[in-house]
């Protein structure tokens, strides 16, 4: 089955800084040192990638650059009843990778939230873009995956 990203998880994903559910991102080190650190930006860039603004360039930006797999988790308590997998939760698995493509910077920074803006007023961070292979909800069940 293919990576189809819908706007139902679009939507629930621009909505999580306002929820107070800011996605978490889980990176390692080369040498399996697990980091997770949460990204209020994380959004659906197209139908098989998902992006976010990397502001910090503390441990994640760092372990990136030695191990690009990550996983990025998504869960709303508050939007139980709407969000359409188990207890509300979403785990995006892929391949992360910097992007100095300038139409792909503007668009990663454009899907941010203002108030994620409003922290890095000169643009300085850096775009993130996530090739996803494999969608999950909380109890491990596949919900598409690369073929």
């Amino acid at each position: 089955m293919p990576i189809k990203l819908d706007d139902t998880m679009a939507k629930f994903l621009a909505q999580a800084i306002g929820d107070g559910a800011i996605p978490l991102v889980g990176t390692s080190s080369k040498a399996g040192d697990p980091q997770i650190s949460p990204k209020g930006t994380v959004a659906v860039f197209d139908e098989d990638t998902l992006c976010f603004w990397e502001r910090s360039y503390r441990t994640s930006y760092e372990a990136l650059a030695e191990n690009p797999k990550v996983v990025i988790y998504y869960r709303n308590p508050a939007r139980i009843k709407e969000v359409p997998y188990r207890n509300a939760a979403i785990r995006f698995r892929g391949v992360a990778r910097v992007t100095t493509d300038e139409a792909a910077r503007e668009r990663a920074w454009a899907l941010s939230p203002k108030a994620e803006q409003d922290r890095d007023p000169q643009r300085k961070g850096a775009a993130i873009l996530v090739r996803i292979d494999r969608v999950e909800d909380l109890g491990g069940d596949v919900i598409m995956q690369r073929d």
